[in-house]
């Protein structure tokens, strides 16, 4: 299992890189292991290495990646045909322990960053600085190392558990129950939440609402239902999150770091990008899929299915507000232009979120192009809080006013006004759900988590932990005009893990065997 070593980091210009001096002497024109660790300078730059692993292209996605939405593509919202990432092999069934980008990426710039977290927290106690600086220092670091771990767990199940800086005796360490690195996530973010404040303190950092966050997704995942509601709770009893007025909006840069952000990934050009803007407007590598458009309710929460307000010649009429804010489809206006069945030839659709580009020409002049995009990736955002702790409630048959008030605050968005779901008028059938209710509850929250989070790439893990994908993944997939594209398939006896890729498992034969089927 290759492992990556914090002094492999290029920070603020400095490589921290080690050698073997023949005199035995110590170098003076580069770091070593033993001189880096030495000031509060060394600290902060090697916190900032930990961080600087989330825009990796197996997180969520640097460079020319744009790992998170290519991410929706492996479900029934989108599609892709060739990128780099592999996506469309796992949608398709196809993937293997070796042909996939993100399979293979993932595990190794996981234990990258698990591997620069281990080597702060090891190292930073012996640095002369500010205490509470460096204990929210240790906090972060522990935050982030559970996010990393929990992608492990969540794609790979078990998976070797590393507490320790990077050694070449990790090279042979078996893979860990994933139950128990689910207790050490769980362990990290509550001691990180006892330290860090409810402000961070430089945009971007972790935060007490961002390990809250996310120990309820990961409570959530897992079916632990009781401890996930009482997290998505610790989250809103902060009162420091807010649902942002404009959808739309909230994925413009200008409106970065905004009220309902908890946690993202801070990207900044030219220096820190990667390339939404440019799969987006160009490439199309994450093309929605009619299934996707077809979910979208009416603006009076009917479905196209009952409703008589619906025309299948102008679809894109009366519907739920957020469909225009999210899609481009033909026949509407793009970039200041009418898009026609051809402009976007996968599918003939794309999405505007997580790009600037939208119905007028505002940006006609500031093309993005490969690694030029820098809006900020989120990670955790309120809406998603709010419907995790409706869920949680749910599952556990606990349908009271608050689990109507968490999936209306997100409905109820400014310039979104879905109707709200409410228990006490039946003739509204569309949106009436009677607080016994849990099976259609269920169906309500998964398919507003569908729609609020469309091309966002939350929902491969929805459909993954809710096992639906064994259904919803073995089916033809169509473009705008029905016209279908291909079959994918799914094998539920294998494909609910990734394996571990082939490389790792060369390289360590302790890691076998691998997950069932692969």
């Amino acid at each position: 299992m290759k492992k990556y070593s914090l002094l492999l980091i290029t920070i603020y210009t400095v490589f921290l890189t080690g050698c073997e001096d023949l005199l035995d002497t110590n170098p003076e024109n580069r770091y070593t292991e033993e001189t880096f660790w030495q000031t509060e300078t060394h600290a902060d730059a090697g916190l900032t290495a930990c961080y600087q692993t989330l825009r990796k292209e197996g997180i969520y996605g640097g460079g020319s990646w744009a790992t998170p939405l290519w991410e929706d593509t492996a479900t029934p919202n989108a599609t892709d045909y060739n990128s780099a990432s592999g996506f469309f092999r796992i949608a398709e069934g196809i993937h293997d322990a070796s042909n996939s980008g993100i399979i293979n990426n993932r595990w190794a710039h996981a234990y990258e960053g698990i591997g620069r977290c281990n080597t702060y927290l090891a190292r930073v106690g012996n640095i002369p600085m500010d205490e509470t600086k460096k204990n929210q220092g240790i906090a972060e670091a522990k935050f982030l190392r559970a996010l990393f771990y929990s992608l492990l767990i969540n794609y790979y199940g078990d998976a070797p558990l590393i507490l320790d800086p990077p050694v070449k005796e990790h090279n042979t360490l078996p893979r860990t129950p994933k139950d128990q690195i689910f207790a050490q996530i769980i362990n990290d973010l509550d001691e990180a939440a006892e330290v860090l404040g409810v402000d961070a303190t430089e945009t971007g950092r972790a935060t007490k609402g961002a390990c809250y966050a996310l120990k309820a997704r990961q409570y959530l995942y897992h079916g632990y239902y009781a401890e996930a509601a009482a997290a998505a709770q610790q989250v809103m009893d902060l009162k420091k999150y807010s649902i942002f007025p404009d959808y739309r909006g909230l994925f413009m840069p200008e409106n970065e770091n905004n009220s309902e952000v908890i946690f993202d990934v801070q990207y900044l050009f030219p220096n820190y990008c990667h390339s939404f803007d440019l799969i987006r407007r160009q490439y199309d590598t994450s093309a929605p899929l009619r299934d996707l458009i077809d979910a979208y309710l009416m603006d009076d929460g009917t479905a196209i299915t009952t409703s008589a307000r619906y025309d299948a010649d102008q679809y894109w009429e009366n519907r739920d507000p957020r469909f225009r804010m999210t899609l481009v489809w033909p026949g509407s206006q793009y970039r200041g232009t009418t898009v026609t069945n051809t402009t976007f030839a996968q599918t003939g659709y794309t999405y505007k979120k997580y790009s600037i580009y939208d119905e007028d020409n505002a940006y006609n002049n500031v093309i993005k192009n490969g690694s030029q995009s820098d809006i900020n990736y989120i990670v955790l955002r309120y809406a998603d809080v709010l419907l995790m702790y409706a869920e949680a409630k749910t599952e556990l048959g606990q349908l009271d006013e608050s689990v109507y008030e968490a999936i209306n605050a997100v409905r109820g968005r400014d310039n979104v006004h879905m109707p709200a779901i409410q228990h006490t008028d039946p003739s509204d059938a569309a949106n009436y759900v009677g607080m016994t209710d849990q099976a259609k509850m269920r169906e309500i929250i998964r398919l507003e988590r569908r729609i609020e989070f469309a091309g966002e790439g939350y929902y491969y893990m929805d459909i993954i932990r809710w096992r639906t994908a064994e259904v919803v993944m073995n089916a033809p997939i169509y473009k705008h005009d029905y016209t279908q594209k291909l079959v994918r398939t799914f094998d539920k006896e294998r494909d609910y893990l990734w394996p571990v890729p082939a490389y790792e498992m060369q390289e360590n034969p302790a890691l076998a065997p691998n997950n069932p089927n692969w």
